[in-house]
């Protein structure tokens, strides 16, 4: 009888003591929530401007960087001028990190669903960062509620704007409350004027050249003539890559600096 009541209490407490206590448990989605964000901007471009060349945002660009941040435990968001599906090419199923990407429901659910610059708070980012591709030239730049999004972010909340390859397009009319363009005295980098085909239809649709726009008004737009060797420049908060070979480096030098701050 006593071994009896021995085993009674030993099983009473195992259960008491591997009962869960409410106040600790965490659910995915709480921990999403805790989670320091990053906001990727994208573009809904589906051509280059009026034409019927098929545009697109840069996938090897955009999952090189979130698998980055992600590792790092940040959580992301996308924002579209116009919310919702976006166009994605540049696609190598080969690569072993696209093709990852490519059967993540979760994630293809992400890029077809992308936020309105209405439905994003400023303050709850600590990043953003402007994909590339040529889709990126079209809708991003000019949009104003983005401007004013990553604006916010910059000044207010002591954020950083990132972008990558053609992406640095989305910079080149960010003004600060001053009234100086936001990379005024700063190195900037994107994709340069040497590597595009100036004499391809698809040229002639770009509303600007990023190289000239950046110089002209008061940025250092470098670049390395090689290409397609990582290269990429960090002023401050202001951290831009060169091509798709910089995207990984680009995330992880955002995420140096947002641990320095």
């Amino acid at each position: 009888m006593k071994n009896t009541m021995y085993a009674l209490f030993a099983i009473l407490f195992l259960l008491v003591g591997c009962k869960q206590n409410p106040e600790k448990l965490t659910s995915k989605t709480e921990i999403t929530q805790q989670a320091e964000r990053i906001l990727f901007i994208v573009s809904n471009a589906h051509f280059y401007g009026d034409s019927d060349i098929a545009a697109s945002n840069h996938f090897s660009e955009i999952v090189q960087a979130y698998e980055v941040f992600k590792k790092k435990g940040y959580s992301i968001d996308f924002v579209s001028p116009q919310g919702g599906a976006i166009p994605i090419g540049y696609i190598s199923t080969s690569d072993p990190l696209q093709k990852k990407y490519i059967y993540d429901n979760e994630f293809m659910d992400d890029l077809e669903t992308t936020k309105k610059p209405t439905e994003i708070v400023a303050s709850d980012y600590k990043a953003v960062y402007y994909g590339g591709g040529g889709a990126a030239m079209f809708g991003v730049a000019e949009n104003e509620a983005i401007q004013k999004i990553v604006m916010e972010l910059y000044e207010q909340h002591n954020g950083i704007v990132s972008a990558i390859c053609h992406g640095t397009a989305g910079i080149v009319n960010l003004k600060t409350q001053y009234g100086s363009y936001l990379f005024t005295g700063k190195k900037v980098n994107g994709f340069p004027d040497i590597f595009e085909n100036k004499d391809a239809e698809y040229y002639k649709t770009f509303p600007f050249s990023i190289q000239e726009t950046i110089n002209k008004r008061g940025g250092d737009f470098q670049f390395s003539e090689k290409g397609w060797d990582g290269f990429y420049q960090v002023d401050g908060r202001l951290i831009t890559g060169q091509d798709p070979s910089a995207a990984a480096t680009v995330a992880e030098k955002v995420i140096e600096t947002l641990q320095q701050s």
